[in-house]
């Protein structure tokens, strides 16, 4: 096992900062090569609280905020734009980074595009359900519709 500290939150692990124990081979073949994880150390233990920080500056202040925010998110449908052929099938798929784009240009506060989860890739045009983690206790079910360009 694998003494580590995230840097980014890892759904099903732990938000930013944390000290985990993971198996050796997941920590160094996936977490640490994508940046989403440090190596333990005791001069690394030090910069905890400086991630710590820097996550309680970028998340939304309360819960009551964020449940403010989730209220909002869930009344309003978001539109995304895609190109598709003829049978409604995308060329590609909308990725989470357009979604926030949608969520922002919708009047919403900005979303960070890692805290959206997508259950299957939007390949098609359509309406879909996204979920937007906005506190650690605090989910939003967004609904996406994809229209052709």
């Amino acid at each position: 096992m694998a003494k580590i500290i995230l840097t980014h939150e890892v759904t099903g692990l732990g938000a930013p900062g944390d000290i985990v124990e993971v198996k050796d081979g997941y920590a160094r073949n996936y977490l640490i090569p994508r940046s989403l994880a440090t190596p333990w150390t005791k001069g690394a233990e030090k910069d905890v609280a400086a991630i710590r920080k820097a996550r309680k500056a970028r998340e939304i202040a309360s819960l009551d905020d964020a449940k403010a925010v989730r209220d909002s998110l869930q009344a309003n449908a978001v539109t995304v734009t895609a190109k598709s052929g003829e049978s409604g099938r995308l060329f590609g798929a909308v990725t989470t980074a357009e979604i926030a784009e949608a969520i922002k240009a919708a009047g919403a506060p900005s979303v960070d595009k890692r805290k959206i989860e997508v259950s299957q890739a939007i390949k098609s045009l359509g309406e879909y359900k996204v979920q937007v983690r906005l506190h650690p206790e605090v989910a939003a079910t967004v609904t996406v519709r994809v229209v052709g360009a």
